[in-house]
């Protein structure tokens, strides 16, 4: 019996061995264009690692790329929001970013690397988000590595990359750190005006995967009074079960005059003490700064990319008013750690952070996920094997 067990066990490693000698991956090759390929995968050296993917988030950014290429980085194999298990690991890895030790087995995240060369690095390195030759896997260009992005099998980590153990995740809950980390990156900036309390009437525009992440931020924060602005009912009740005291869906209005004027009644006639403007829509950035009142605050973190450019009215939209505006553009390593912390208070609260994943597509069917996520139903769609 137990010679027969070991001969299992023999067989069961040898396939396994076979098994990843080889993964594929879905290259973009064109302009809405994904190619299933796949390529031998290489020896895992010393400071390295190779990560089994058990699946990745479509980002909006990822949906940029895929419709114009702004990042000219083709061929690539996008996907940044992913989550695995280590099944190989160099000898000389033995912790993460913030010194947990690692094993095979463990699950992981990544986040950017900096290059500690450029200006941002070596003049404000508080604020490394800004360095300008950021690295990030799912948007470096293919090499002769190839395993460079989430949406694959497997994902190969190179010397010196930023990664964190999150064994106590389920996979839907790993996927939402990364866009939950742009949304603590967003509420450090508007922290940074002093303006954001606890009795802040704020307002979130958007409740695509960011505002619902901005919201979950602001709530696990304990900001009390938080109105939610989408055309998506579907997306407006998760925001309501996370805790908005207010949820207006605009295309119940005829006008954004009459949108503008709802949000000033909801705000005792004045308006949104703060603002976050999450849509990447230039006609939502207008309209969401005639959301703010006088003296009040705004961040806009929804422009990851150049989405053309926008008409206000310099003195009835910030001289007048007098507001306080900041930009968030992604997040350094450091906020990683932060968000990991922020999702275990927002679990224990009883924030659905799994539940924010509300579509599941296997890697042959990739092109299908991009079609879901452009045409915004559901949240956060993914792509892999769901391990």
């Amino acid at each position: 019996m137990t010679e027969n067990v070991e001969k299992a066990i023999q067989v069961f490693s040898k396939q396994g061995s076979e098994h990843m000698k080889k993964s594929r991956v879905a290259m973009m090759t064109a302009v809405k264009t994904f190619e299933i390929q796949e390529y031998d995968i290489p020896e895992v050296g010393d400071d390295e690692m190779l990560i089994r993917v058990e699946g990745c988030g479509v980002c909006g950014t990822d949906v940029h790329e895929y419709k114009d290429d702004p990042f000219g980085c083709l061929p690539i194999i996008l996907g940044h929001e992913g989550t695995g298990e280590i099944v190989k690991l160099g000898k000389n890895v033995k912790v993460d970013a913030v010194g947990n030790s690692v094993k095979v087995g463990d699950k992981i995240v990544t986040s950017i690397s900096v290059c500690g060369e450029c200006d941002a690095c070596k003049n404000t390195p508080a604020k490394t988000e800004l360095c300008e030759n950021m690295g990030c896997y799912g948007l470096t260009p293919d090499d002769e590595i190839h395993l460079n992005g989430w949406f694959a099998d497997y994902l190969f980590i190179r010397k010196n990359s930023n990664f964190y153990k999150v064994n106590e995740f389920d996979v839907n809950t790993r996927i939402m750190i990364e866009p939950l980390a742009v949304a603590v990156q967003a509420i450090e900036r508007a922290k940074s005006t002093n303006m954001l309390t606890f009795n802040t009437k704020c307002v979130v525009n958007g409740a695509g995967p960011i505002g619902i992440s901005v919201l979950t931020v602001l709530k696990t924060m304990g900001v009390k009074n938080i109105i939610m602005i989408d055309g998506n009912d579907k997306r407006l009740e998760l925001a309501k079960r996370i805790g908005a005291t207010e949820v207006l869906n605009f295309k119940n209005f005829a006008s954004a005059t009459e949108l503008i004027a709802k949000v000033k009644e909801l705000t005792n006639n004045v308006g949104a003490g703060f603002v976050f403007q999450t849509t990447g829509n230039a006609s939502g950035f207008s309209t969401a700064l005639k959301f703010v009142k006088r003296g009040g605050g705004f961040c806009e973190v929804g422009y990851f990319v150049e989405l053309g450019e926008v008409s206000i009215n310099p003195h009835t939209d910030i001289c007048h008013k007098e507001i306080t505006l900041v930009g968030s553009y992604a997040y350094s390593p450091q906020i990683y750690p932060i968000t990991i912390d922020m999702v275990r208070s927002a679990l224990d609260i009883g924030i659905p952070i799994s539940e924010m994943v509300t579509d599941w597509y296997p890697l042959e069917q990739i092109t299908e996920a991009f079609d879901k996520n452009m045409s915004m139903e559901g949240l956060k769609i993914a792509v892999g094997p769901r391990a």
